[in-house]
């Protein structure tokens, strides 16, 4: 079995009880599925007429002349009974006995189907759980690396692809197996002359069925790495769909989607047309053994008288019984090829090792008591540095605001101090503790964040603002009215439990950005990062969001990056950057009197 297929076994053990179900029906399917075959052999006796007539009951030697046995005392009972009630009495109870064993034949086929849909389901849900919780788990970085749709096409289609393959891997080694070991013995104590016969063709059999899936699990690859692709373009299309109107950039979007689905169309064509090929020629394969072992048996039958009709006929249905598992495990051996690659992308994610995992004795942190430090810290995204041996200091209670050009390293400080990243030297320390010697979670307890893109979810007013708390609506109310939103949200259709639909496209950007406000405010955090809050406002919704900023500072450590002076002119110490490094820093006074960067910044009003 593959590595990567080995990996999902641990999901399938809190599920082991369906599984032994499902391999106990799939045995007694097996076993009933051989005897179906095996009930229509006196049933041709007594058709025929040419049962061995014996009034005498046979006695059971050996478990290794079972056949004999069973031969000889089917004999004896045609005999015993045709002389008693008539031949068509004892044909209808061999009827009779065809329809029970087929019937429960089905039944446990059935059976096994039902025991492993529990398995399956089970492994599907907790394989989508975990590698859901792993992409929460994983770095913001990582993201920015793969593609969304990517990660989307692994935990709808490859997880499901896996499912299918579980009930692969049990078909492979436990219920078509068993059918043919079942029959293949039989077959032996009927003739083993013909079925050494049939033995010289099953390995070239085997060869050829082999060639025609050995290139699956590439192809398989492929398409689920182009269906991540077009997700991708998808999830791009619907978040951006008002910048692809308006650039007139819907048929660029339009040919890059096609021209996705037409490579999709290709690779899914290939790998069908392999799956495909499979059956036929398993089918063609298994029907030429079979004229091949018709001939052969006929002859046996005929000419050499080594084998009665009956006998052979019923021997000919148990090597047809063969057939069917046989194309079953063709297709189950290409279907864990398609597990395989469906495995390797899943488990990539699953064993994706974050860079920001907390220490294994990592500090719970209760409260900040002193001051936020950078000291001499250097980060890089990728190859240059965006910020050099930059160091502050932001004292408990002060409102510290980041200026200077778009790219000068404002928004990487607040992905550094939430510890959305690591720094590649230097260090932050919250009152003297290493914010990698922190817990994330205690971390990030300590802070809000109001981005400059409100980020709402698809759910209610109230459930935006309290974000998955168990918080009292009084207290939501006291947010809202806090962040200068209540009044808005009572004139909505059902006030604080009205849906604001995706990402909150039901309401104006300030009004979003009053809700976003209203949720760090219910946080109640002491330590508050304000990411150009009102960069993408009017003049009116900024006003009305200012207010709500500035009760938010109140009483706060606040680390403002900045796009307009209205936001900053009050901070307590005002930062000016410049590629990665401090230019200046002061009052807005004493910036504004030094007439330096700050000062031209201000004029030419491009503070961000």
């Amino acid at each position: 079995m593959n590595h990567y297929l080995k990996k999902i076994i641990p999901y399938a053990l809190p599920y082991k009880k369906y599984a032994f179900l499902n391999i106990i029906s799939n045995l007694f399917y097996a076993l009933f599925a051989l005897l179906s075959m095996l009930s229509i052999m006196p049933m041709l006796k007594v058709l025929f007429q040419n049962g061995k007539r014996t009034t005498v009951k046979p006695e059971f030697t050996s478990v290794f002349k079972l056949y004999d046995y069973g031969e000889a005392y089917i004999n004896y009972y045609i005999t015993t009974k045709s002389n008693e009630n008539g031949e068509l009495a004892v044909l209808t109870v061999m009827i009779v006995v065809i329809l029970i064993t087929f019937l429960l034949k089905n039944l446990f086929s059935y059976l096994a189907i039902y025991f492993i849909t529990f398995l399956r389901n089970g492994v599907l849900k907790d394989l989508r759980n975990d590698v859901y919780k792993k992409t929460l788990e994983l770095p913001v970085s990582f993201f920015s690396e793969k593609r969304k749709g990517d990660i989307m096409a692994r935990i709808l289609g490859d997880v499901g692809e896996i499912q299918n393959s579980l009930l692969a891997i049990l078909e492979l080694i436990v219920r078509e197996p068993f059918t043919i070991l079942f029959t293949l013995i039989t077959m032996f104590a009927i003739s083993t002359k013909l079925t050494l016969f049939v033995f010289v063709f099953i390995p070239i059999t085997g060869y050829i069925i082999s060639l025609v899936g050995k290139s699956l699990k590439k192809h398989s690859t492929k398409v689920q790495k182009e269906q991540g692709y077009f997700l991708s373009i998808l999830e791009e299309t619907l978040g951006g769909l008002k910048i692809i109107k308006g650039f007139n950039g819907e048929e660029v979007f339009n040919n890059r989607f096609r021209k996705s689905t037409s490579r999709f169309f290709n690779f899914s064509n290939t790998l069908a047309h392999r799956q495909n090929l499979a059956s036929p020629t398993s089918e063609f394969l298994g029907i030429t053994i079979f004229t091949v072992l018709l001939w052969y048996g006929g002859k046996m039958v005929l000419v050499n008288h080594e084998l009665e009709a009956d006998a052979f006929i019923g021997y000919m249905l148990l090597a047809y019984n063969i057939l069917d598992p046989a194309k079953k495990i063709s297709r189950a051996s290409y279907g864990i090829k398609r597990g395989e690659a469906a495995a390797q992308r899943v488990i990539e994610i699953l064993d994706t090792k974050s860079t920001l995992e907390d220490k294994e004795n990592a500090i719970v942190k209760q409260n900040f008591d002193k001051e936020i430090k950078f000291e001499n810290i250097s980060f890089k995204y990728e190859d240059d540095y965006v910020l050099e041996n930059f160091s502050l200091t932001v004292t408990k209670g002060s409102t510290v605001a980041l200026v200077g050009q778009s790219g000068s390293g404002k928004s990487t400080i607040a992905n550094l101090v939430t510890r959305f990243y690591d720094v590649n030297k230097g260090k932050i320390t919250i009152d003297g503790l290493d914010i990698r010697d922190l817990t994330k979670h205690s971390l990030r307890e300590q802070m809000g964040l109001v981005t400059q893109d409100a980020i709402l979810f698809h759910d209610t007013i109230a459930n935006n603002i309290a974000f998955g708390k168990e918080i009292s609506e009084e207290n939501i109310i006291h947010a809202a009215k806090i962040a200068n939103a209540h009044e808005f949200i009572l004139e909505q259709p059902n006030g604080y439990q009205t849906s604001i639909g995706d990402s909150g496209n039901k309401l104006s950007g300030g009004q979003k950005q009053r809700i976003s406000i209203a949720r760090a405010i219910l946080k109640n955090p002491p330590i508050m990062i304000l990411d150009e809050a009102t960069s993408a406002l009017d003049t009116e919704s900024e006003k009305a969001v200012q207010e709500a900023l500035e009760k938010l500072m109140q009483n706060r450590t606040s680390i403002v990056i900045a796009h307009r002076l209205s936001t900053i002119q009050n901070a307590d110490l005002i930062v000016v950057m410049q590629k990665g490094k401090i230019v200046e820093q002061g009052t807005h006074k004493e910036l504004i009197a030094k007439k330096g960067t700050y000062y031209n910044l201000v004029n030419m009003q491009s503070l961000g």
